[in-house]
């Protein structure tokens, strides 16, 4: 007897019969078997079944429409949520010159600004030096004297100015005119004897070389007095009465004055006349523009009574003549 053939069975389906397998394996011609009708149905049904990753493929598929159903309302919310706040924030309008000039206006109204009085006087402070001359004291040696630690006189209180940041000072004669020694304090505290190592006594000046400086010594900037003139303002900076420095202003009331010293002894020219008070001890002392530039040297005022006190009328060497007794070259 011929044995029947033997077929593999496609893999059933998750819904498919226990009975499907018995079908199957039936013989061609027995009599179990099924119709050709039947089998050509059950050869589509198995094409038909989908293969092993396609119910994992499918559960990907739903999970993913999850997702995206689940996302889609917070995008939506979150675009909704930036568009507000695109349209709420306020448009800034550009920036206009009237608003700069507002802003400016605005700010020199409500900051209070220094003078320019003051603010010539803070550049040329560091420059200023107070000058004191001392009589003879106990003498060492020929021609040497040792200044004494207590009970030294005071002979002249004056001011300087530094116009070489080595420690080169500009003052008046008379301030140390036959001093045994001198000593300068600069503006941060340091003092120093000093030494006159030039003079002009035709104007009545001194130059002076401090032993010691500060490490940071600035030099006061000299302009020429080419472009002064009447009524232009300046200060004057200086120890008056040895109180200071002290810092007075004015403006230029004449050029090209003449002095007499109260003496007669001397007669100084080329001048530059101010109002700006002065008074004993602020001979030496820098007179200077508003752009705090160095014009000329306090020498002298007028006081046609015996007191030696300012009544409105000073006097100041040029800085031109001033720098040339420092050995500087002309403007």
């Amino acid at each position: 007897m011929r044995r029947p053939a033997l077929y593999s069975s496609p893999r059933r389906p998750a819904d498919a019969s226990p009975q499907a397998p018995a079908a199957a394996m039936a013989p061609a011609n027995s009599p179990d078997a099924p119709p050709p009708a039947a089998a050509s149905a059950a050869s589509v049904a198995s094409t038909d079944t989908p293969p092993r990753n396609a119910s994992r493929t499918s559960r990907r598929a739903r999970l993913w429409r999850v997702v995206r159903i689940a996302t889609t309302p917070a995008l939506a919310a979150a675009a909704l949520a930036v568009a507000v706040v695109v349209a709420l924030r306020p448009v800034v309008p550009p920036i206009t010159q009237k608003d700069v000039d507002a802003a400016v206006r605005h700010t020199l109204e409500k900051a209070v600004l220094p003078s320019a009085v003051a603010r010539a006087a803070d550049k040329v402070a560091p420059s200023v030096v107070r000058v004191v001359a001392y009589d003879k004291s106990e003498k060492i040696g020929r021609g040497k004297y040792k200044p004494k630690e207590e009970g030294e006189i005071e002979r002249g209180i004056g001011t300087g100015v530094v116009i070489v940041d080595k420690g080169v000072i500009l003052t008046n004669l008379h301030v140390v005119a036959g001093a045994d020694h001198i000593r300068v304090t600069f503006s941060d505290g340091l003092e120093s004897v000093a030494s006159v190592i030039n003079v002009q006594q035709e104007n009545d000046l001194a130059v002076l070389q401090a032993h010691k400086i500060p490490d940071d010594l600035a030099a006061a900037t000299l302009k020429s007095t080419a472009s002064l003139r009447p009524g232009d303002e300046v200060a004057a900076i200086g120890f008056p009465f040895g109180i200071g420095p002290s810092v007075s202003s004015g403006i230029v009331s004449g050029l090209k004055r003449g002095f007499l010293s109260p003496e007669g002894k001397q007669q100084l020219s080329n001048l530059i006349q101010f109002d700006a008070a002065a008074n004993p001890g602020n001979s030496g002392g820098p007179l200077l523009t508003m752009d705090g530039e160095v014009v000329g040297i306090v020498t002298a005022i007028l006081n046609p009574t015996q007191h030696r006190t300012f009544l409105g009328i000073g006097f100041a060497v040029p800085i031109e003549n001033a720098a040339a007794a420092a050995g500087m070259p002309p403007f």
